[in-house]
């Protein structure tokens, strides 16, 4: 499903060149659990952003169901990222004027036109699924930091997305509610998503199908 070859990528810091990924090859099938481990600065979070087609690569290709992504122009780029992938992260990115609804409906808010019902009623399900119904209309601010990454969640289902890429999912939460969005991503998974997720936790990669490794910018494992 998600193919990378020799994938590398390079930033410049105050003028010197460090190599984040180097030659990095994986093949990560359809419905997989993956979880990429390492300490901090190993390349993990970048190799996910390359995966999630945020950040482009150097050098090597991605491909997805065999379409080479790193060729794509960035508005087909921007429809596939739109229309298959979702990305979560560990502060949440909600927007904290909006309502838990609205938030779950930013991936539909392409234009000034009111979302329709047929959108607002998939949002409130999306809710429910994640444990908030009910708590639609409260703010970002009123929610704990595990209801906000619910409305995270929900967000990135609301789009029938294909793969969700988490990126430290529980990392600014307490175990047990930790606990409680790992359980939430497994159950996603079993119902045919393909989850990549980015954890330092050895407990929490455990409960992944495989778990790859990395340092310094290589799989080691």
């Amino acid at each position: 499903m998600l193919k990378a070859v020799n994938i590398t990528k390079v930033f410049k810091n105050e003028g010197t060149e460090v190599q984040v990924l180097s030659k990095i090859s994986l093949e990560i099938p359809q419905g997989e659990f993956l979880a990429l481990v390492g300490r901090s600065g190993s390349g993990k979070s970048t190799l996910l952003n390359v995966l999630s087609t945020l950040v482009r690569p150097d050098g090597g290709e991605l491909l997805y169901n065999g379409n080479k992504v790193t060729a794509m122009p960035d508005k087909k780029l921007n429809q596939l990222r739109h229309a298959d992938f979702s990305v979560i992260f560990q502060f949440h990115h909600l927007v904290p004027y909006l309502t838990a609804l609205e938030n779950t409906l930013l991936p539909f808010m392409r234009s000034i036109k009111p979302a329709s019902r047929e959108m607002v009623d998939k949002a409130k399900q999306c809710l429910e699924r994640v444990g908030l119904a009910g708590k639609e209309n409260r703010l970002p601010g009123s929610l704990s930091g595990g209801e906000q990454q619910r409305v995270a969640i929900a967000r990135a289902l609301v789009k029938s997305s294909r793969i969700l890429f988490a990126d430290e999912p529980t990392g600014s939460l307490d175990k047990a509610t930790g606990e409680s969005i790992m359980h939430l991503l497994g159950e996603l998974n079993r119902d045919g998503m393909t989850v990549i997720m980015v954890t330092h936790d050895p407990e929490y990669a455990q409960l992944a199908d495989r778990s790859i490794h990395m340092e310094d910018g290589r799989l080691v494992s």
